[in-house]
C-alpha cells in the first residue's frame, strides 16, 4: 500500500538491544520529556506520578483474565472495525510508527524510467505522436447521489481538464446521470449483467476505475483474457469486506475468501481514503495498496443536519440548556500511550471545574466525553484517571467512536483533539467535528497545522506544552459558555472542513494514473498535475449536486454489508445448484453406464452364441493374408468416415466461404458468431468455448503452446495453424477471417453484407480478389486521416517503416544500402485494418507463405531483446504484443504488390467498391518480389536448408508450418515405394511358408461305388417299392 505523500505500511522500530541503550530509551520517555519541558512545579509533578500509579493499578485490576491461559495472557475486546487492529498489535506512544513509500508508485516509475532510458542497438528513438486522448472507463454500482459519486465527479472534472476522456458504466441508473452528462461523458447502463446481452470491449480504454464494492459484478470480465492485463484501479471506501473475509476464514468458507483475494490481487492498485483501512486489509496486500487521503463523506453526512439537531440530541441525552459538553477525540490508531494523552488532556480541563459548581444533587453542568476506539474495558481506565484527578462523579464519560461518534459530536460544544501522533492525513474525526460547526482545539501537528490557522478556523496548542491548552479552553468557554468569537471561528472551520483535502485527492488520482497507465504511441500523455487550475483543487463540486434530490443517507459500510449479503446469497445458491446438478448428473451417468454395459454384454454373448452355431453349419473359406490386410484397412477407412458431425459442420460442407474468428480467453466469447459460415479458432486450449466446434490452434501448430509466440503473433498464429495441412479442416474454395474486436465495434458483416459477399464469390464477380470490410480511414486510431506508412509509424512508436525495411532486406537478402520499403501510394483510397478480410484459399496459402518468411525475419531482429526485457522499439512500454500491430497491416502490402484486386465491402449495406485499381498501380508494384514463383522458390530454399543442413541456430520459420520441397517429395515417394516392396516380400515369404508347410496324411478315404452297382441298387430299390 502507499500514498502520494510517501506513506504506508506501518512498521515497528527494531528493538533496542543493549542494556545501556534500553536505559537511555527509558530516560527519554515521553513523560520525562514532558515534565522537563513544561517545568511543572513539584506539587503538580507528584500529583501526576500518583495519578499514573493509580491508573496502572486500576487498569490491571479491572482487565478481564482468562484463567485457562494464566495471569500473563489477557483476553482483549475490541469494537467495530478497529477489532482488526488487534491482529497487528498495539502501537506505542507514536514514536514507533513510520510510513513507508508506496510500492506501486516505485514499481511503475522504475519501469517507465527503464523504458525511456533503454538504448537499442540500431540507435533508434521512440516517438510519441499523440493524436488521441487517454481513454478511461469509470464503473459504478449505481448512479445514486452519495459522497463517493461527488468525489469521482470532482476527480473526473479535473482529469478532463488535463487531457483525459472518460466513459461511465453503471449497473443501475440514477439521478447522477445528469451530472455526468453535464461533464460531457457518455453513460452506459448495464441493465442485465447476469445475462449475455451486454458486453464491452474493455481494450478500447487505457485504464479502468472501479469506484465501489457494488461494482464487483463487473470484475469478472477483468479476471479473464484478454482483459487481465488492463490497468485497473479499484477504490474501496470502507472495511466491510475485510470484516466479512475474517468471518469467511473462521467459518471455513475458503472458496469465498479465495474469490475476493483473487479479485483484490487482480487490481493494479487498490485505493483507500485513510490509513486504517489498508491495515485491516493487510492480510490480502499483494503490494498494490495505495492511500489517497481525502473524502467528502464526513461533510456529506453532516450537510443535512438541521439547527434543531443539537436540541433533539440534548433532550435524548438528558442534557439541559445550561450544560456544556466537551468531546475529547483522538487518532484512529491504537498505541500504548493513549491513556497518558487522555490523562494530560483531562488535567488541562480540570481548571474549568471552577466555573461549574455542582448542584444540590451533586451534578455539574460540565460534561466531558472521551471518544475513543480503544479496548472494551478502557472505560474503567478513564474512570480511574478521572477519579485520581478528583473529577466529580458523572462528569467524565467514555464512548466508543465507531458507535457514538455522530451523537457525541452533535451535542458537543467544544471538541479537543487529544492525540499527539504525527499522521500523514488530516484526522477524519476532526473533519467531521469541523463540519458539525464545532470549535476545535488541536495540537500543532504538521498535518493539522497545514489546514488549521490558530485563531482563524480553529485553535492550536504546542504538543510539548499542554499547559497552554488550559488557557485556550478558558478563552473559548469563559464562565461556562462558548464565546461568540469561538462560534465565528467554528463557522469558518466548517467552511474549511467542507472542502478539506480536495487538492490531495485530485492530485493523488492524477499522479496514480500517470504512473499506472501504459499509453501507446498514438495517445497523447496528459498534462502534468501542476498545470491544473486552482478551481479544481479548492472545493468539491457541490454545485452539481444541489438540484439532485437526496434520499435518506445510509452509511457506506451499511450499504456494503447489504451488497455482501446479496452476493453471499447468490454465491451459496450457485454452489448448491452446481453441487446438486453435479450429483444428479453423476447418478444418472453411473446408472446409464451400468445399463449400457449390461446391454452390450448381453448382446455380445448372444452374438457369440449365434456365430458359433453358424460356424458349425457352414464351410469356412480360407483366404490369403493380403485379403485379410485389405479388409482391415477398408474397415478402418469406413470407421473414420462415419464419425459423428454436428449441424454446423454439415452446413459448412459445400459452402463457398468459411470465416474464422481467432480468439484468446473467455472474455471474447460473447463477441463470437454462432453460424454455419463462422467458426472460432482458439489460440489457447484452456480458453476454448465449451460445446462449440472451434479449432484448437495449439494442437495444429505446437508453436502456439509457447505463451511468448502466442502473444507476439496474435491472430497470425491462427493463420499459420489453419494453413498447416489446411486440407484436413478447410475444404472451402474461399477463406476469411474476422477479428472479434470488429464485432465489438459494430463493424462485423451484417446478413446483407454476407449474402452480397457470397454472391460475388459464386458469380466470380471480381476474380482473385482481396475483400475487406474495416477501413483504415475510419479507424479511431487514425483521426488525422494519415497515409499508410504514417499511420503504421504512429501506432508503432515511429519505427514501423524501419521494421518493414529491415525485415524485407533480411528476407530477400538485399544489401543494406538499398531502399527495401515497398511504396504504398496516397491515391484517395483506403486500406484494411483489424484483420477482417476474405480471399481465395489458394491465395491465402500464398499469403501465409510470404508471411512466414517475413515473420521469421522480423523475429530474428527482435527476439533476443524482447524476450529478455519485454521491450522492443515498436512500443513505448513493455509490450508482449510487440510486432502484432505491424503484422496487422502486412496483408495490405502483400495484396497490393502481388497484383490482387482490393475491394472494400460495406459491412452494413454490402455495397462493394474497388480500391487502388489495377490499371493505376502499373509501375508502382513490386510484382517480381511478391510473385508466387519467387515466394515458392524462397520457401523451397528455406525447406531444403532446414531439411538438409539441420541448422542449430534458433530459427522460427520451421515452427510456423510445413517444411516441403522437392527433396521431401522424392524422399517420401521412395519411402512409400520401399514400404510397398517390403510388404510384397513379406507376403511372398508367407505364401512360401504356407506351401512348404508339412501336412498330415489322410487316415481313411471314401471310395465311390461304380455306376453299374449304383444302378443295380437303385433298380432293386424301385422293385422293392413297387412291391
Amino acid at each position: 500500500m502507499g500514498s502520494l505523500e510517501g506513506s504506508l505500511p506501518v512498521k515497528r522500530e527494531p528493538p533496542l538491544r543493549t542494556q545501556s541503550s534500553a536505559r537511555a530509551a527509558r530516560a527519554r520517555s515521553r513523560l520525562s520529556r514532558f515534565l522537563l519541558v513544561t517545568k511543572l512545579d513539584f506539587q503538580k509533578w507528584m500529583c501526576a506520578v500518583a495519578a499514573f500509579l493509580c491508573v496502572v493499578v486500576m487498569f490491571q485490576l479491572f482487565l478481564p483474565m482468562d484463567k485457562s491461559l494464566g495471569p500473563s495472557k489477557r483476553k482483549e475486546t475490541f469494537h467495530g472495525d478497529l477489532v482488526h487492529l488487534k491482529e497487528i498489535g498495539s502501537l506505542d506512544f507514536g514514536k514507533d510508527i513510520r510510513f513507508g513509500a508506496s510500492k506501486v508508485f516505485e514499481r511503475f516509475r522504475k519501469e517507465a524510467g527503464s523504458v525511456l532510458s533503454q538504448s537499442y542497438a540500431q540507435n533508434l528513438t521512440l516517438r510519441r505522436y499523440g493524436h488521441l486522448k487517454p481513454q478511461l472507463a469509470l464503473v459504478f454500482g449505481d448512479l445514486v447521489a452519495d459522497p463517493e459519486k461527488l468525489l469521482m465527479v470532482t476527480v473526473a472534472a479535473a482529469l478532463r481538464e488535463i487531457g483525459y476522456e472518460f466513459q461511465v458504466f453503471s449497473l443501475e441508473d440514477g439521478p447522477v446521470r445528469d451530472v455526468w452528462k453535464s461533464l460531457g461523458a457518455s453513460i452506459t447502463i448495464i441493465q442485465n449483467r447476469d445475462k449475455a446481452d451486454f458486453f464491452v470491449d474493455w481494450l478500447n480504454f487505457n485504464g479502468i476505475i472501479i469506484n465501489s464494492l457494488e461494482a464487483a459484478d463487473v470484475f469478472t470480465s477483468f479476471l479473464q483474457e484478454p482483459f487481465k492485463s488492463l490497468p485497473l484501479i479499484w477504490t474501496i471506501h470502507d472495511a466491510a469486506l475485510a470484516i466479512r473475509l475474517k468471518q469467511y476464514n473462521s467459518h471455513g468458507q475458503i472458496e469465498l475468501t479465495n474469490h475476493w483475494k483473487k479479485t483484490l490481487n487482480r487490481a493494479t492498485a487498490v485505493v483507500f481514503s485513510n490509513y486504517v483501512q489498508p491495515m485491516i486489509f493487510s492480510a490480502f496486500d499483494s503490494g498494490n495498496f495505495v492511500v489517497i487521503p481525502g473524502s467528502p463523506a464526513e461533510a456529506w453526512e453532516t450537510n443535512n443536519m438541521t439547527a434543531s439537531y443539537k436540541d433533539d440530541m440534548q433532550g435524548k441525552s438528558g442534557l439541559g440548556p445550561n450544560d456544556i459538553v466537551i468531546a475529547v477525540v483522538g487518532s484512529q490508531f491504537l498505541y500504548k500511550g493513549l491513556w497518558l494523552e487522555h490523562a494530560l488532556i483531562l488535567e488541562s480541563i480540570l481548571s474549568l471545574l471552577a466555573d461549574f459548581p455542582t448542584n444540590k444533587d451533586s451534578t455539574s453542568h460540565l460534561k466531558i466525553i472521551i471518544l475513543s476506539g480503544s479496548l472494551g474495558n478502557y472505560s474503567l481506565a478513564v474512570e480511574a484517571i478521572a477519579h485520581n484527578l478528583r473529577y466529580p462523579s458523572g462528569i467524565v464519560e467514555y464512548k466508543a467512536v465507531d458507535q457514538d461518534a455522530d451523537a457525541v459530536l452533535g451535542i458537543a460544544d467544544l471538541v479537543i483533539y487529544g492525540s499527539f501522533l504525527e499522521e500523514e492525513s488530516f484526522p477524519e474525526i476532526l473533519v467531521k467535528a469541523m463540519c458539525y460547526g464545532k470549535p476545535i482545539i488541536a495540537p500543532e501537528l504538521a498535518v493539522i497545522r497545514k489546514y488549521v490557522d490558530d485563531g482563524v478556523n480553529g485553535y492550536l496548542f504546542p504538543k510539548d506544552n499542554v499547559k497552554i491548552l488550559s488557557k485556550i479552553i478558558r478563552h473559548v468557554a469563559p464562565k461556562g459558555k462558548v464565546s461568540p468569537l469561538a462560534h465565528n471561528i467554528a463557522a469558518r472551520g466548517k467552511t474549511t472542513g467542507r472542502d478539506l483535502m480536495v487538492s490531495e485527492t485530485v492530485e493523488g488520482y492524477a499522479s496514480l494514473l500517470q504512473v499506472v497507465l501504459k499509453l501507446p504511441s498514438e495517445v497523447a500523455p496528459p498534462k502534468d498535475v501542476s498545470e491544473l487550475s486552482p478551481k479544481h483543487k479548492q472545493e468539491w463540486h457541490w454545485d452539481l449536486f444541489e438540484t439532485i434530490p437526496r434520499p435518506a443517507y445510509h452509511k457506506r459500510i451499511l450499504r456494503s454489508d447489504l451488497f455482501l449479503d446479496k452476493f453471499e446469497e447468490r454465491w451459496n445458491h450457485t454452489q448448491k445448484e452446481s453441487s446438486s446438478s453435479k450429483n444428479a448428473v453423476d447418478d444418472t451417468f453411473s446408472y446409464g453406464i451400468w445399463q449400457e454395459e449390461k446391454y452390450i454384454e448381453v448382446a455380445a454373448a448372444r452374438k457369440r452364441r449365434e456365430e458359433q452355431e453358424l460356424k458349425d453349419r457352414s464351410e469356412q473359406p480360407h483366404g490369403t493374408w493380403e485379403d485379410v490386410y485389405k479388409s482391415a484397412k477398408k474397415a478402418d477407412r469406413l470407421k473414420n468416415d462415419l464419425h459423428e458431425r454436428d449441424e454446423r459442420e454439415l452446413e459448412r460442407t459445400g459452402q463457398p466461404l468459411g470465416i474464422y474468428e481467432p480468439y484468446f480467453g473467455e472474455g471474447v466469447w460473447p463477441f463470437l458468431h454462432v453460424s454455419s459460415i463462422y467458426r472460432g479458432i482458439g489460440l489457447s486450449t484452456k480458453g476454448r468455448r465449451r460445446g462449440a466446434d472451434d479449432i484448437d490452434a495449439p494442437s495444429r501448430l505446437p508453436l502456439l503452446s509457447n505463451p511468448y509466440y502466442r502473444d507476439a503473433l496474435g491472430d497470425f498464429g491462427a493463420y499459420f495453424a489453419i494453413a498447416n495441412r489446411i486440407d484436413r479442416i478447410h475444404k472451402n474454395p474461399w477463406i476469411g477471417f474476422q477479428c472479434w474486436r470488429a464485432t465489438a465495434r459494430k463493424a462485423s458483416l451484417s446478413g446483407v453484407a454476407e449474402r452480397a459477399l457470397l454472391d460475388a464469390i459464386q458469380t466470380r464477380k471480381h476474380g482473385d480478389t482481396f475483400y475487406f470490410w474495416v477501413r483504415m480511414d475510419q479507424d479511431p486510431r487514425n483521426p488525422l486521416q494519415q497515409d499508410f506508412w504514417s499511420f503504421c509509424d504512429s501506432i508503432n512508436a515511429g519505427n514501423c517503416k524501419y521494421a518493414f525495411s529491415v525485415a524485407l532486406k533480411r528476407m530477400y537478402g538485399l544489401k543494406h544500402d538499398l531502399d527495401a520499403l515497398p511504396p504504398m501510394p496516397v491515391d484517395g483510397d483506403t486500406w484494411s485494418v483489424m484483420k477482417s478480410w476474405a480471399l481465395p484459399t489458394r491465395s491465402f496459402l500464398e499469403f501465409v507463405m510470404f508471411s512466414r518468411m517475413f515473420v521469421d525475419a522480423l523475429d530474428a531482429q527482435m527476439y533476443d531483446e524482447h524476450h529478455q526485457t519485454g521491450r522492443c522499439y515498436l512500443s513505448l512500454s513493455k509490450d508482449k504484443h510487440c510486432y502484432s500491430r505491424v503484422l496487422e497491416l502486412l496483408v495490405n502490402v502483400w495484396a497490393y504488390h502481388s497484383a490482387r484486386r482490393m475491394v472494400y465491402l460495406d459491412p452494413e449495406t454490402g455495397v462493394m467498391q474497388e480500391q487502388h485499381r489495377l490499371q493505376d498501380r502499373r509501375g508502382r508494384m513490386w510484382v517480381k518480389w511478391f510473385s508466387y514463383d519467387t515466394l515458392k522458390s524462397m520457401d523451397e530454399d528455406y525447406a531444403e536448408e532446414y531439411d538438409s543442413d539441420k541448422p542449430r541456430r534458433r530459427w522460427l520459420w520451421p515452427s510456423t508450418g510445413e517444411v516441403m520441397w522437392q527433396g521431401v517429395f522424392e524422399r517420401e515417394r521412395n519411402q512409400r515405394q520401399r514400404q510397398k516392396e517390403k510388404r510384397k516380400q513379406l507376403s511372398k515369404e508367407k505364401l512360401g511358408r504356407m506351401k512348404k508347410r508339412h501336412r498330415q496324411k489322410v487316415i481313411g478315404k471314401y471310395v465311390k461305388p461304380p455306376p453299374d452297382e449304383t444302378e443295380t441298387s437303385n433298380s432293386t430299390m424301385v422293385v422293392k417299392k413297387s412291391l
